[in-house]
């Protein structure tokens, strides 16, 4: 178990799940391709980018595998209920999670990378109508928005 400083200086908690990774069982929700995002993106005139705070986190461990994700220090073992940083399945869960959320929308003004969504619009008043809507529905499905970017 070790700390590692994040690019906004909190700090992340991280462990080791090479074990449990090794004996996971793959989760092939596909995640999208840079190079199709990128041409999609070419669409737009007025862009917002929102970046998800402590998204892996709204995902709960699914119930009576917790003890799966316990570590030890020297203050005890812990277990995490949400999903924890290093988990080999972690970011097709979390693309399932937020395509649901956003399923409306996507590839018809947003665009989604793992915790990044990508708001894309011709005009400023469909840009307003759309950020408001992507927003309600973050806000609907417990997901925040990190207002420091």
């Amino acid at each position: 178990v070790l700390f590692r400083e994040k690019k906004d200086g909190g700090l992340r908690l991280c462990v080791d799940f090479r074990g449990l990774n090794s004996v996971s069982v793959n989760n092939l929700y596909p995640l999208p391709l840079m190079s199709e995002l990128l041409a999609t993106l070419a669409q737009g005139r007025y862009f917002t980018k929102l970046d998800l705070r402590e998204a892996y986190y709204r995902v709960r461990v699914k119930q009576g595998d917790e003890w799966k994700t316990t570590f030890n220090c020297p203050l005890g073992s812990y277990q995490f209920r949400v999903m924890p940083f290093g988990l080999q399945g972690a970011p097709a869960v979390f693309m399932q999670l937020i395509n649901s959320v956003l399923h409306e929308h996507l590839y018809r003004g947003v665009l989604v990378y793992l915790d990044d969504i990508l708001i894309y619009t011709t005009t400023m008043d469909e840009h307003i109508a759309l950020v408001r809507s992507v927003l309600n529905k973050l806000l609907k499905a417990k997901l925040y928005v990190k207002l420091s970017k």
